[in-house]
């Protein structure tokens, strides 16, 4: 399974109230969306992806933020389909590698793209995306790295999504504009779902 052809917006999301992780799910799933992120910058966050993985089947549940070989190993324990990290180093590159799980590990330079590349991976976040020079930037990545495809989040909005998944690296983009706090905070699934509809499209 290729984590970045299973939507062609990853939502990425931060769970405060595990009580909202299935509808939260749920909702992206009725708009069409078969896989969410959940960020490990909450303490709900391993407790999410234990009710998500549970209780909705046809979400396929990421977990990122993954900074340390114990996080690989409590979000392997919660249930985790897969793991995104922000960066790479090489304790945590080996983490998920051992771990069975597919993962795409964080890189920003041409330096880690090609450190990745040594170790195999083709199969990249691309991160802080809009921070470290855009679409531009990926573009240019894909003269020298035309096998490596990424990524990239950070800074995505709806309006500038269409102009990653237009290059010929980009598999999908990651983006937080899915999942409003607001909309979050107040239930609203519907304008969730509706999001969903319009990233799917």
């Amino acid at each position: 399974m290729s984590v970045l052809d299973l939507s062609p917006v990853i939502p990425v999301v931060v769970i405060s109230d595990v009580a909202t992780a299935v509808p939260l799910a749920e909702a992206l799933l009725a708009g069409g969306i078969r896989t969410i992120e959940v960020t490990l910058r909450s303490p709900a966050a391993l407790d999410a992806v234990e009710r998500i993985a549970a209780e909705v089947p046809g979400m396929m549940v990421g977990v990122g933020t993954v900074v340390t070989p114990a996080q690989v190993d409590a979000s392997v324990a919660a249930g985790a389909g897969y793991l995104i990290s922000p960066g790479s180093t090489p304790a945590v590159l080996d983490a998920m590698a051992d771990c069975g799980l597919p993962y795409l590990p964080g890189v920003s330079t041409a330096s880690e793209v090609m450190m990745a590349a040594e170790r195999g991976l083709t199969e990249l976040k691309f991160f802080p995306a809009e921070a470290a020079g855009g679409a531009k930037y990926l573009a240019a990545l894909a003269g020298p790295f035309p096998h490596v495809r990424f990524c990239p989040t950070g800074g995505i909005t709806q309006e500038t999504a269409p102009k990653y998944l237009a290059l010929s690296n980009v598999g999908c983009v990651g983006g937080s504009w899915l999942t409003p706090t607001d909309a979050v905070a107040t239930g609203d699934w519907a304008r969730i779902t509706q999001l969903a509809k319009e990233a799917t499209a």
